[in-house]
């Protein structure tokens, strides 16, 4: 396969602080996604999602892209995620949205869907495979458990152009992720579990437009429980006091972020 032959673009240790980030993320109830709803409601569309769906949501976090396609669309959805403390407030999530009957949450690795072949109408994740070490499997996996003529779309952070090496060393110290460029990279992923039907758009943005984007998914209530959980989980937790002073210790080249990094739409069908 092609993509083995690729050389590692980061370091090759594993990142420090990758488990405390989700953990974090997790305590602090509220996770995120480039694009934030203007990028679900556009790979909802890409992939044709509608009442009659059934949907896979991978990499679910607290469950605000599943909720939201049971209360869009009406369809039935499935959520997985590596992380039980995530499942659990997905879990509190489709409960307040009152969705409860459409939705579904489970502990799961994405490389190893605990699904039969054929099993969901769409399979979508959304700032999740940046985080996988083998995407091509996962990959494949998605495409194993989506019907015949069903569609796997994918939203990841997209590099523009090459970036400098202290800003792609820094995501991947901090967060673990490792992200692509658009035709040699994630859209690569796609033709080489023999997808079809490839669709890719390609998204700049901006911190405002992500920050709107964002606001979008969550209510006032949502983000002043998420802001008073991270200065508690701050107080109590030495995790935590480390790893938000690393993330503080950023390159300079951060400044620039927004001229290497957007987003990109992949979908396929199988």
């Amino acid at each position: 396969m092609k993509l083995q032959h690729k050389k590692k673009p980061i370091v090759e240790e594993a990142s420090p602080f990758e488990t405390a980030y989700f953990e974090i993320q997790a305590s602090w109830g509220m996770t995120k996604h480039i694009g934030g709803l203007s990028a679900t409601e556009k790979l909802a569309e890409l992939c044709h999602i509608n009442k009659d769906t059934q949907v896979l949501v991978v990499g679910c976090g607290i469950g605000v892209t599943a909720c939201y396609f049971a209360e869009k669309y009406n369809c039935t959805v499935v959520g997985i995620d590596l992380s039980e403390h995530m499942v659990r407030r997905a879990k509190e999530r489709a409960q307040k949205k009152k969705v409860t009957d459409k939705v579904n949450f489970r502990t799961a690795d994405a490389q190893c869907l605990p699904f039969e072949d054929s099993s969901f109408d769409v399979v979508t994740c959304e700032s999740v495979n940046a985080f996988i070490s083998d995407k091509a499997k996962a990959m494949n996996e998605y495409v194993r458990v989506a019907k015949e003529g069903g569609y796997v779309g994918i939203n990841e952070v997209t590099w523009l152009q090459k970036p400098p090496q202290d800003l792609v060393s820094y995501f991947y110290k901090i967060m673990g992720a490792e992200f692509l460029t658009a035709n040699d990279g994630w859209k690569e992923l796609l033709e080489t579990a023999r997808l079809h039907e490839i669709q890719v758009e390609i998204h700049k943005t901006n911190m405002i437009r992500q920050w709107v984007s964002e606001v979008r998914q969550f209510d006032l209530s949502d983000f002043a429980t998420a802001w008073f959980s991270y200065f508690s989980l701050f107080f109590k937790s030495r995790a935590c006091r480390r790893f938000t002073k690393e993330a503080l210790s950023f390159p300079l080249s951060i400044f620039n972020l927004f001229k290497y990094f957007g987003y990109g739409l992949y979908v396929g069908r199988k």
